[in-house]
């Protein structure tokens, strides 16, 4: 749907067509707050650079964090100055459940690994109404045992998880809902909801709780808000840039106060500290009785304790807060957030609170009525709608500048050398990334293993995104390609860890497809993409085909472990690298640029000219791939076996061929593009320089290019390989043998259940097939291409099948599978593909197969939809991080085109 014609019938779209922009009222608040702050680069000051150790867990109630916050069910402001989150205890937990657990990259068996069980409901764009679930053991939680059970396992068993403790047995549990519904911009409603499910009555303490960011003791900033009681319900939150809040709460709680301050003496070892109440004041006074711990009357946390002795067997207890702007309001707000004052005498609760929570949760079923297809299953929809709430709720605010944290901070000692200098040769982390300064809500890949951005896992993002929040998909786009993201040489950041490293270049074919889904119409945003891209491209060239051969090297390229050895660091020296994927990723990232210049050259003919330049590099990679002469290079392509390799070149310019079959030889499969027919009529200056080609190279031409007459006149498909090695590559693809599992395309093939072994480089190397987790610690562990389903490639090599079904006479049919002697048009095939991919999230006999652990079946657990990472090649058993609610969302993008999408690379009505 176009931007101009966008559905406007909806509450929630017209909330969005008023606020398109990331600084609009209606964003300013919503679920930003990170699920996880501690252990993150940006919150690590150490010498050697081990963010886990710096700041683990066990400290972070204790210490204030620079950056950003953390937290349940977490809200906050744009700027990320106040936060609102909840607390709970079970009156047995060794300290005040307060934030997320898990282990760290050294703890766990198969790398990083959260040991919670929640789920995001529901949430509609504009944060108008989100809903929040997490599952609260009633016994003590296991922490010790969770780190022990964990550190005797080996990386060929499996994790030890939450459920497998016995703490959740006989349902010994609470379920606590969270619900947030804005009765405008800056008056937001708030409730918990607590659920015993066990047969026991139990007692509980819930705490909601709001607190100010510590800005103020790192020597930038000294002034200092604070939060004071104004009546046995109600505190005023005064804030120099955000203006004033009253926070109402229903109910009898007792309010309480700390400040937002590290606990040195418990963290240092410090005789005293700089303030007299510290971060961890609730958790003393809640937990071990200490009363000196708090304060009645203010500080700059607040929490309202709530006490429940006794929640019986199905027995459901709601407390609810809101929060409204009042009084003053300050220059520094979003235009339009000026605070709208209750009328005189309008109470917080009662018949007005309940209709904003009703008004709300309903029009967020017509919004998404509006959305996701009518036709879709209710399976599907509830998926959907599922997805789409993981995707917002994994929207988080993110403040890292690179030069600051170098520094140090002005009120702290000065950082050690190392900071800058590295330390064993390696140079210090993201030195080279000084301009890179964010304080943006940024689409996050996973609520708790990946509290940072990575610029590929969100270029997947927008995409599902674009279908509910277009504006805000193209924001994320864009901001990466600001000057103070992409780094001054084009290249793109790639995540906090190493915002240095190379990670496949998808963003361009992002662009188009949140353009497209968009309806075609904002060139603004297009032109703007287009022209960063440009220097992102340069980068490309100049960094990865440094001998100018157009066989691309590149490194892991975000498939961690996919072959015999790590492809960053391993090759031998002397060697040379030249990879099937970096060369199909470059040729992909050609034709979406060249999608691009074709469509704005339709409007500003001097984009003509960089249509044909891309053509031109297309055209010069599909020669490269087909390159056979021995004295300047050996094939990628293998006739023997049908198939693409990476190949090494040693220092004398012999060839060897990494022939082990894994996605690295289907990329080649996704560079395929349809010229949509008008560009014969409008842009001669492109088609003459297709037929020139033709003229030059007929055989090649012939072979990558086809051409065919529709009712608006010749379509034209450019594709990187020839039709005759597609359909070798496709016969791989379609064998159950190989790369088919019931639930996608496998990213290493099947047939190397047995290892094979060669000698690379004058070393015996072997590979397996590992369907599930990594057996080995390449890449930390946590990450395992060797086998299991990875859904963004699967996408991309959908996608692209789906553009050669269209391009494929239609009496055109293939086996499949493989040696079944079942026989399909490519079209059906395409759609088996995304049954398959979808199945992974549905409602089967025996449960969801993506589901993350192993959950007991029952209406308490089969409604609640888990998007895993990656996907055992096997079984489709979920695996990796656990709310990986980012490109595991494109499922969303499938209902929500009913399997008939527009193709991709074409728009609407071409």
């Amino acid at each position: 749907m176009s931007s101009t014609s966008r559905p406007t019938a909806t509450a929630e779209h017209r909330r969005l067509a008023q606020a398109p922009k990331d600084s609009d009222p209606w964003r300013l608040w919503g679920p930003y707050m990170a699920s996880r702050q501690w252990g993150t680069v940006r919150e690590d000051y150490s010498a050697d650079g081990n963010a886990w150790a710096y700041l683990p867990f066990d400290q972070a109630h204790q210490r204030a964090y620079r950056w950003g916050e953390d937290g349940l069910a977490g809200l906050c402001d744009r700027f990320g100055f106040f936060n609102v989150s909840l607390a709970m205890w079970n009156g047995k937990d060794d300290r005040l459940k307060e934030r997320l657990f898990g282990l760290t990259n050294n703890e766990g068996n198969h790398g990083e690994d959260v040991k919670e069980v929640w789920w995001p409901t529901d949430a509609t764009p504009t944060h108008s109404w989100a809903s929040w679930l997490y599952r609260y053991p009633q016994a003590k939680f296991p922490y010790n045992h969770l780190r022990a059970e964990a550190a005797q396992r080996s990386r060929t068993d499996d994790e030890y998880e939450l459920i497998d403790t016995g703490v959740l047995a006989e349902n010994r549990f609470f379920d606590v809902e969270v619900k947030h519904a804005k009765a405008n911009p800056t008056d937001l409603c708030l409730e918990y909801t607590v659920t015993n499910h066990g047969p026991d009555a139990a007692p509980l303490d819930l705490v909601p709780q709001a607190w100010y960011r510590n800005t103020w003791s790192w020597g930038r900033d000294d002034r200092e808000p604070s939060i004071s009681l104004v009546d046995a319900n109600t505190v005023r939150a005064e804030h120099g840039w955000l203006g004033d809040y009253e926070l109402h709460a229903d109910g009898s709680p007792r309010i309480i106060f700390c400040d937002n301050e590290t606990n040195e003496g418990a963290v240092f070892g410090h005789e005293f500290n700089r303030r007299e109440l510290t971060k961890d004041g609730f958790d003393a006074r809640i937990v071990h009785g200490d009363s000196e711990a708090i304060r009645l009357d203010y500080g700059t946390k607040v929490g309202f304790w709530y006490h429940f002795d006794d929640i019986g067997p199905g027995e459901s207890v709601t407390v609810r807060l809101r929060m409204r702007g009042v009084g003053r309001s300050t220059a520094h707000q979003p235009k339009g957030t000026a605070h709208q004052e209750p009328p005189p005498g309008d109470p917080a609760f009662g018949e007005g609170f309940d209709i904003v929570m009703r008004t709300r949760r309903d029009e967020a079923d017509e919004f998404y009525d509006a959305v996701i297809p009518t036709s879709a299953s209710p399976d599907d929809r509830h998926i959907a709608r599922r997805a789409f709430a993981g995707l917002l709720w994994g929207k988080q605010l993110y403040r890292y500048y690179v030069d600051e944290w170098l520094a140090g901070d002005p009120a702290g000692e000065a950082p050690p050398l190392s900071r800058v200098t590295g330390l064993d040769g390696r140079p210090g982390r993201n030195v080279g990334w000084r301009h890179l300064a964010l304080a943006d809500v940024i689409s996050m890949p996973d609520e708790w293993e990946y509290p940072w951005f990575a610029a590929w896992d969100l270029a997947f993002h927008t995409v599902p995104l674009a279908h509910i929040d277009p504006e805000f998909a193209k924001h994320q786009l864009v901001l990466m390609c600001r000057e103070w993201a992409q780094h001054p040489n084009g290249q793109l950041p790639a995540y906090e860890w190493a915002f240095e490293d190379v990670n496949p270049p998808v963003h361009a074919w992002a662009c188009w497809q949140v353009y497209a889904i968009d309806g075609g119409q904002d060139q603004s945003f297009l032109i703007q993409v287009f022209n960063k891209l440009l220097l992102n491209f340069s980068w490309w060239v100049n960094r990865k085909d440094a001998d100018g051969t157009y066989l691309f090297e590149g490194g892991f390229l975000g498939m961690d472990n996919i072959t015999l050895f790590d492809r960053s660091t391993d090759v031998p020296p002397g060697y040379k690298l030249e990879q099937s994927d970096a060369t199909s990723w470059m040729a992909f990232f050609s034709q979406s640029m060249l999608r691009m210049a074709l469509e704005l050259a339709r409007r500003e003919r001097g984009y003509d000219n960089a249509a044909t330049t891309f053509l031109q590099y297309f055209i010069n990679l599909a020669r490269a791939m087909d390159r056979t002469s021995p004295d300047v290079v050996s094939s990628l392509w293998n006739e023997e076996d049908g198939f693409f390799y990476d190949a090494l070149s040693d220092p004398a310019g012999h060839i060897t061929q990494l022939r082990v079959r894994s996605m690295v030889g289907l990329l080649p499969l996704m560079a395929v593009l349809i010229a949509p027919s008008w560009v014969q009529h409008e842009l001669p200056d492109f088609v003459r320089e297709v037929e020139w080609m033709m003229e030059r190279e007929p055989a090649m031409m012939k072979a990558i290019a086809q051409a065919e007459h529709d009712s608006g006149g010749e379509k034209l498909t450019l594709s990187l390989i020839s039709k005759r090695r597609r359909d070798l590559l496709l016969k791989r693809l379609f064998d159950e043998e190989e790369f088919l599992s019931e639930y996608g395309i496998r990213s290493l093939s099947a047939a190397y259940r047995e290892e094979y072994t060669a000698q690379i480089g004058g070393r015996e190397m072997s590979i397996h097939y590992t369907p599930g987790e990594s057996d080995i610690d390449l890449f930390g562990g946590n990450s395992n291409w060797r086998g299991p389903v990875w859904f963004p490639v699967n996408f991309l090599v959908v996608d692209a099948l789906r553009l050669y079904a269209a391009s494929t006479p239609g009496d055109t049919e293939y086996e499949y599978p493989t040696n079944s002697g079942r026989f399909m048009k490519l079209s059906d095939i395409v759609l088996d593909l995304e049954d398959r991919l979808t199945n992974l999230f549905r409602l089967g006999p025996n449960g969801r197969p993506g589901d993350q652990r192993e959950y007991p079946e029952g209406p308490l657990w089969d409604e609640h939809v888990t998007f895993s990472e990656y996907f055992h090649g096997d079984t489709g058993v979920g695996l990796g991080a656990a709310h990986q609610t980012g490109w595991t969302a494109l499922v969303a993008h499938y209902i929500c085109s009913d399997h008939a999408p527009a193709l991709p690379g074409l728009l609407p009505g071409e």
